[in-house]
């Protein structure tokens, strides 16, 4: 079976062919422009499929923002794509293609790709959360994605591991990704030394011997730390898939599980903290895979 999946992101989209072994054929990359909002990145998209000749079976899309997954709508999508919210990805998708088309969220999808080629592979239950701009997460039960009542599960970026009483910034501020992200590691870096633009510059004076940002470090580990021993707690999985390209670090995922297996009640310490391993096309496996399982 050939599959032409899509991973639209808010800066770019990534389009490639895949088979049943998880090779990924004819892979380009361009610009989503997003600024535009979500009908110019769907007529984009469109444009894009369309370069491809018609011997493939099925069009598999994952995508930024909150995706209702049986119908391929855009349940909601914030400021970084406007006029996103509510778009009918599949129902536009199928009308011009006349293939079928299944339509998955980001993170659910780099899951899904995680487990057919990936670091979970022997897993059947876990969870991935992915450290960018801000928190994204997956819950996988028996193989499967858990998508709750309205469909929209696992917004692990929003659970609270800050008291409200005493914030600044009130319940925003009290989140998990206003402390753990890797825009929240970047922040504190930057308020330490104003060259920190990035994660780049961060880990390259890290590896020169710059203590006060390996304490920096530290410190946002133990953070993310804090996160992931309560969703331990809640859904004892058998391993956390951790990615983001801060997650690239083999030794800032080593540190993470340290901190968290230290904070853990016994019984929940024997969890696996493995870092995601397919990088940037765990999204185009993960939605190519909706139609191979």
């Amino acid at each position: 079976m050939r599959i032409v999946a899509a991973d639209i992101g808010g800066t770019n989209t990534k389009i490639g062919i895949c088979d049943e072994q998880g090779h990924i054929g004819q892979f380009k990359e361009y610009a989503t422009e997003s600024h535009k909002g979500g009908p110019h990145v769907v007529s984009r998209l469109l444009e894009q499929l369309a370069m491809y000749d018609d011997d493939f079976d099925a069009i598999a899309i994952s995508t930024a923002g909150q995706v209702d997954a049986e119908a391929g709508r855009i349940v909601y999508a914030n400021e970084n794509i406007p006029s996103y919210t509510g778009m009918q990805l599949k129902e536009t998708i199928e009308a011009r293609f006349q293939k079928p088309v299944k339509v998955e969220n980001d993170v659910n999808a780099a899951a899904l790709g995680e487990a057919a080629f990936g670091a979970a592979r022997s897993f059947r239950d876990f969870l991935c959360l992915t450290f960018g701009t801000g928190i994204g997460g997956a819950i996988v039960i028996n193989r499967q994605i858990y998508r709750g009542a309205n469909g929209v599960a696992a917004e692990f970026g929003h659970i609270f591991t800050r008291p409200l009483a005493g914030m600044s910034g009130g319940a925003r501020s009290s989140r998990y990704e206003s402390h753990a992200s890797t825009t929240a590691l970047i922040r504190m870096a930057r308020e330490a030394d104003p060259e920190c633009v990035d994660g780049k510059v961060f880990f390259d004076k890290i590896g020169k011997g710059n203590v006060e940002l390996q304490q920096i470090l530290h410190d946002w580990a133990a953070e993310v730390s804090l996160g992931l021993a309560s969703l331990i707690h809640v859904f004892n999985p058998a391993a956390i898939i951790v990615g983001g390209g801060v997650m690239e670090q083999e030794r800032l995922v080593r540190l993470v599980a340290e901190e968290t297996k230290a904070i853990v009640m016994p019984s929940f310490a024997d969890v696996s903290i493995v870092k995601a391993s397919l990088g940037n096309k765990a999204g185009l496996l993960g939605a190519a895979s909706l139609f191979l399982r």
